[in-house]
């Protein structure tokens, strides 16, 4: 089978709230459509993946995503859809609204295991609460819930018999389906129900908002890491600690800036990331990086761990010495350190302690410093 996949993302409604059409709103960090997409695209049995939107909405897409003109109706938009894929190699499809943005690789696994012996499929989920016909805010019947089914997407059939009968269905009645499975069995097509599953809500109303946030957010990756450093006194007349310059009788020995605060911090990115060291990205003896300023390393690890799909979530760091005293200068530290990690102040956060004249640093000898770091997945 080649498998492509349609994303239905024409719609206009605003009942969700925020002035927006719900598939560009954000959710958990990123938009909607973004959520579904990758869902998609990130599967290992879809080739091609196709956005179906309104002619307003092209600029909304992500770079390199095929698109085609919406119609004034859903199945007319599926229809164009599936007309770009005709003739293009495609044997199967899979039809998704573009808001539900919490589908899960098994549900459209499941999907697609279905149309190796059936030319439709579609998951869905037995209705199990008691069923009530009502008018005027009270109940005037009841219904049966046997054999009943809560209907989802991506609904998957063989290309062409989908395609026939969507164009069979324009041609008779030129309106409004309630899903690709009803064209399909108007078209005499036998629908496979495959397991859904309750987190593959459609975004309809502001309270299913609240609800995807929780399950996205659920999947979050979250990582810590520790860094820690000690850099020893030499002849000098200042150190330079997380980015701040401090008057002082001493300076720091090291082969860069001898930071010893933002190399911490710096490594505890790297931790986090599993990714090393300092001396792994700017290795000692490459005499390029004697004297460099500390800031090239946290940028760097800051960068890598944004390429790997990661946020910075907050950032604590302990410096320890006797000498200089850090309270004067921590407010200047977070704010550069806030510059160069491209961090909120409040996500940052430095302090000092001393080891009761204990150890090198009570000598003061040199001073330490301890940092931790917190990623989530963006």
């Amino acid at each position: 089978m080649k498998i492509a996949a349609i994303l239905v993302a024409a719609g206009r409604g605003t009942r969700a709230g925020a002035g927006l059409p719900k598939q560009w709103r954000i959710l958990a960090g990123q938009r909607v459509f973004d959520w579904t997409y990758q869902a998609f695209l990130s599967h290992p049995d879809i080739s091609h993946v196709v956005a179906v939107v309104h002619p307003d909405d092209h600029s909304q897409l992500p770079s390199g995503l095929e698109a085609v003109n919406g119609g004034s109706t859903r199945a007319a938009s599926v229809r164009a859809g599936l007309e770009a894929l005709e003739g293009r190699g495609f044997s199967h499809v899979l039809i998704h609204d573009a808001a539900r943005a919490c589908v899960s690789p098994d549900v459209i696994s499941g999907v697609i295991k279905a149309l190796i012996t059936s030319k439709a499929a579609a998951p869905a989920l037995p209705v199990t609460d008691a069923l009530w016909q009502g008018q005027d805010a009270a109940v005037t019947g009841t219904q049966s819930r046997e054999g009943l089914f809560r209907a989802q997407t991506p609904q998957g059939f063989a290309l062409p018999a989908i395609l026939a009968a969507h164009r069979a269905h324009h041609s008779a009645h030129d309106g409004e389906a309630l899903d690709d499975v009803e064209i399909a069995r108007t078209a005499g097509l036998d629908v496979t129900i495959t397991l859904g599953d309750e987190d593959n809500l459609k975004l309809t109303h502001a309270q299913d908002f609240v609800r995807a946030e929780r399950i996205l957010r659920g999947t979050m990756d979250i990582r810590l890491g520790n860094g820690f450093d000690v850099h020893a006194f030499t002849d000098g007349d200042q150190v330079v600690l997380c980015g701040v310059a401090i008057p002082h009788n001493k300076a720091l020995l090291g082969h860069s800036d001898a930071d010893v605060g933002m190399h911490a911090i710096t490594d505890a990115l790297y931790g986090a990331l599993a990714e090393g060291d300092i001396g792994r990205h700017f290795p000692p003896s490459d005499p390029q990086w004697k004297g460099a300023a500390s800031h090239i390393f946290l940028a760097h690890a800051c960068a890598l761990a944004r390429s790997k799909g990661y946020e910075i979530g907050n950032i604590d760091c302990t410096l320890i010495c006797e000498q200089p005293k850090i309270g004067p200068h921590a407010s200047a530290m977070q704010t550069e350190l806030s510059r160069i990690m491209g961090l909120d102040p409040s996500r940052i956060s430095v302090k000092a302690t001393t080891s009761e004249r204990l150890g090198f640093t009570g000598r003061e000898e040199g001073i330490a410093a301890l940092a931790t770091a917190t990623l989530v997945t963006s």
